[in-house]
C-alpha cells in the first residue's frame, strides 16, 4: 500500500500562517454568538448585572464630593452618617453582584467549554480516515482539550472586566464632561490616540497567539507519540534523541511567549506613560481651576477620582484584551476544525443497508490515489459473493491495503464503482454499512480498560452470556481463568499486560460478538509463534463461516483453502485464481509459493545472518532467484 497523502494539515508546524489562517475575529465571534444564543436570557441578566456593579461603583468619588465640600469645609455634621451609610451600601451592592457574576458567567463560561469540547470531539470522530493521516494524535488531542479554553475569557470573568471597564469608562466620561469639559476633551484625545495604538498592537498578537497554540499542539503531538513508543525509543537508544526534539518545540514556545511578553510589556509602559501624561494634565489646569475660583476642592477631589475609573480600564485592556486575543485565535483554530467535512456529509449518502445484509462485494474498474496524479490501484475488477473468501497476495504498496481501505469505505475511489448487495457505496450512509463489518489486524489495538470491555466494544448492548461464548469460541477464556480478576483484568493500555497472542485471541473475540457479514483479515496471524498461530486459527475458522471474508496474507500456507486469491502488483491484479489454479498456472504466486514452501523446508541450515522475508519476497516478485538463510525461513514461516 502506498503511503497516504497528507491531506494538508491543519497547521503544519513550522511553517508561516497563511493569509488564510490569520484570525478572523468577527467570524469567531460570530461562532461564538451562535453557541451563546440559547443562553442569551442569562447573558441579558450578566449586562444587568454589570450596570449596577458599575453604578454601585460610583458610591466612592460621589460621597468624597460631599465629604469635603459638605461636612469638612461647611462643617454640615448631619449629613456625615447618611454619606456613610450610602457609601456602605453602595459597597454591599457591588460586592453582591460581583459575586453572582462570577457564579453566573463563569459557571456558564465552563459549562461552554464543556459543551464545545463534546462537540468538537464528535465532529472529529466523524471525519474522514484522510484528516487523521494528516494531523497526528497529540495535535487533535490539544485541538480538543487546549484551543476552547478561551471561552472562559470571552464569556467568564475576562468579558466581565472588559465589559465592565468600558462601561464604567463611557459613564465616567459624560460625568467628566458635566464637570469639565475643556480639561475632559484634553484628556480623552490622548487616551483617544493611545487607543489607536492598542487596536493595531492587538493586530499584530493574533497572529503571535495562534503560533503559539500550533507550536503547543507540535510539542504535545510528538509527546505523546514519544510516550506511547517508549518500548521502541528504548530498544533503539533514542532517548537522548527525543530529548532533543522535544527541548526543541519547547525552546521555541519559549521564544513565542518570551516575544508575547516583550509585546505585552511594551503596551503596559506605554499606558503608564499615558497615565502620567493625563495625571500631569489634571494637576497643572485642576490646580489654576481651583486657585481661580471655578473648581472647588472637592470637585477636583471627585475629578480625579473619576477620572481613575475611566482610566483604570486602559490597565484592563492591557491584561484582558491580551487574553480576548488569545482566546479568538484559540476559537479560529477550533472554527478550522468543525469547518472539515464529515465522512457522511455527502450529500450522495442517503441510502441504509438493511440488517440481513448478504455481503456481496463488487469492484468494477476502480482507481484510487492518495495524491492526485499518482494512482494507487489501477482498474480493479472483481466480485467476491456472499460467504466467500478472498485472499489478497503481493509486494509491500502493491495496492493491497488500499482494497481493504476501500471496502471499509475509509477513502472514496476517484473512479468506477464499489458496490454491496448491488449498492453502490458512495451512496450508503456509512454508519449502516459499517455496523456489518468486522476487522482483525496484524496489530491488534485494544483499549486501558478491562478484557470484558475490550470484547464488548464492538457491541456494548451483548449480553455476558454471548461475551463468554465469544471468549470461548476464540479461546480467550483460556488464559482468563488464570487471572485473579477474571474479565474484569485490566490489561493496560494497548493491551500491554497481555502476551501478543492473547491480544489478537481478545481481538478475534472482540470481532465474534460483533457478528459481521463481511470480515477483514489483515494479516491477523502474521506476527505469532506456532502455538498461538494454531490456537488462533481455530477461533478465525469459526468467524470466517458463512461471512463474506478478506485476507492479506504474507505466509501462503494460511490461504490455501481460499475461494480466489488475487496476486497484485503496482496496483494491478496480474493473478487470479485458486491455489490450485495459480500453482497449475506456474506464474507469479507459484514462484512465491514454492519459494516460501522450501524456506519452509529447509531445516538443514543454522541459523545465520540473512535479509529480511520483505527482502527475499521482494527478489522472488522481481523474478530473481537467492538462496535463503534458515532465519529468512523461520521468518517467513511466521
Amino acid at each position: 500500500m502506498s503511503a497516504p497523502a497528507a491531506a494538508a494539515p491543519i497547521a503544519a508546524p513550522g511553517q508561516k500562517e497563511s493569509t488564510k489562517s490569520k484570525v478572523n475575529v468577527r467570524q469567531s465571534l460570530s461562532g461564538v454568538w451562535e453557541m451563546l444564543r440559547p443562553r442569551k436570557g442569562m447573558l441579558f441578566a450578566g449586562f444587568l448585572l454589570i450596570i449596577v456593579n458599575r453604578i454601585a461603583g460610583f458610591g466612592l468619588p460621589f460621597s468624597t464630593k460631599l465629604l469635603i465640600d459638605n461636612v469638612l469645609i461647611h462643617h454640615k455634621v448631619y449629613l456625615l452618617s447618611p454619606i456613610v451609610l450610602g457609601l456602605l451600601l453602595a459597597t454591599l451592592i457591588q460586592a453582591v453582584t460581583s459575586f453572582a457574576l462570577s457564579q453566573l458567567l463563569s459557571k456558564a463560561a465552563w459549562r461552554l467549554i464543556t459543551d464545545l469540547r463534546i462537540q468538537v470531539q464528535e465532529h472529529i470522530g466523524r471525519l474522514p480516515i484522510a484528516f487523521y493521516d494528516a494531523n497526528r494524535t497529540g495535535v487533535l488531542v490539544s485541538r480538543i482539550m487546549s484551543d476552547v479554553e478561551g471561552l472562559r475569557n470571552l464569556v467568564g470573568t475576562g468579558l466581565v472586566e472588559f465589559l465592565g471597564g468600558v462601561m464604567t469608562a463611557a459613564l465616567t466620561f459624560v460625568v467628566l464632561l458635566w464637570m469639565n469639559v475643556k480639561l475632559t476633551l484634553m484628556v480623552i484625545t490622548i487616551m483617544g490616540i493611545f487607543v489607536a495604538v492598542m487596536k493595531w498592537w492587538f493586530g499584530t498578537l493574533g497572529p503571535l497567539f495562534k503560533r503559539r497554540a500550533v507550536i503547543f499542539a507540535d510539542v504535545t503531538g510528538r509527546l505523546t507519540e514519544s510516550l506511547g513508543g517508549v518500548r521502541v525509543v528504548k530498544s533503539y537508544r533514542a532517548e537522548k534523541r527525543e530529548a532533543e526534539v522535544f527541548a526543541s518545540g519547547a525552546r521555541e514556545l519559549l521564544d513565542n511567549h518570551l516575544r508575547g511578553i516583550t509585546n505585552n510589556s511594551l503596551m503596559g509602559m506605554s499606558s503608564t506613560v499615558v497615565i502620567g501624561v493625563v495625571a500631569s494634565l489634571v494637576m497643572f489646569f485642576g490646580a489654576h481651576s481651583i486657585l481661580g475660583g471655578s473648581m472647588t476642592l472637592g470637585g477636583y477631589i471627585t475629578y480625579t477620582v473619576f477620572l481613575a475609573f475611566m482610566v483604570a480600564p486602559l490597565f484592563q485592556v492591557v491584561s484582558i484584551a491580551t487574553q480576548l486575543t488569545e482566546a479568538i485565535a484559540g476559537l479560529s483554530r477550533t472554527r478550522e476544525i468543525l469547518s472539515e467535512s464529515t465522512e457522511d456529509s455527502d450529500p450522495r449518502r442517503t441510502r441504509s443497508f438493511p440488517e440481513d445484509l448478504h455481503g456481496s462485494v463488487t469492484f468494477d474498474n476502480v482507481q484510487f490515489s492518495y495524491v492526485p496524479g499518482k494512482p494507487v490501484l489501477h482498474g480493479i475488477s472483481f466480485t467476491a459473493p456472499p460467504g466467500s473468501v478472498t485472499a489478497l497476495v503481493g509486494p509491500s504498496g502493491s495496492g493491497k491495503s488500499t482494497i481493504i481501505n476501500l471496502v471499509n469505505a475509509f477513502h472514496t475511489a476517484d473512479s468506477g464503482t464499489i458496490l454491496v448487495d448491488g449498492i453502490d457505496l458512495t451512496t450508503v450512509e456509512l454508519g449502516s454499512y459499517r455496523s456489518h463489518l468486522g476487522v482483525v489486524l496484524q496489530e491488534s489495538f485494544l483499549f486501558d480498560g478491562t478484557i470484558r470491555d475490550n470484547i464488548l466494544f464492538s457491541r456494548p448492548d451483548a449480553t455476558e452470556s454471548e461475551v463468554l461464548e465469544a471468549a470461548r469460541i476464540a479461546r480467550v477464556d483460556e488464559f482468563v481463568e488464570r487471572m485473579p480478576e477474571g474479565y474484569g483484568t485490566i490489561i493496560g493500555e494497548r493491551g500491554v499486560k497481555l502476551s501478543g497472542g492473547q491480544r489478537q485471541r481478545l481481538s478475534i473475540a472482540r470481532a465474534i460478538l460483533a457478528d459481521p457479514r463481511i470480515l477483514i483479515l489483515d494479516e491477523a496471524t502474521s506476527s505469532l509463534d506456532s502455538e498461538s498461530e494454531a490456537l488462533i486459527q481455530e477461533g478465525l475458522s469459526y468467524l470466517m463461516r458463512g461471512r463474506t471474508t478478506f485476507v492479506i496474507a504474507h505466509r501462503l500456507s494460511t490461504i490455501r483453502q481460499a475461494d480466489q486469491i488475487f496476486f497484485l502488483q503496482e496496483g494491478v491484479i496480474l493473478e487470479r485464481g485458486t491455489h490450485d489454479e495459480l500453482i497449475a498456472a506456474r506464474g507469479r504466486y507459484y514462484d512465491l509459493y514454492t519459494r516460501q514452501y522450501a524456506l519452509e523446508s529447509n531445516l538443514f541450515l543454522a541459523p545465520g545472518e540473512g535479509d529480511s522475508v520483505a527482502q527475499e519476497e521482494e527478489s522472488v516478485f522481481n523474478g530473481k532467484a537467492t538462496i535463503p538463510s534458515f532465519s529468512q525461513a523461520l521468518r517467513g514461516a511466521q
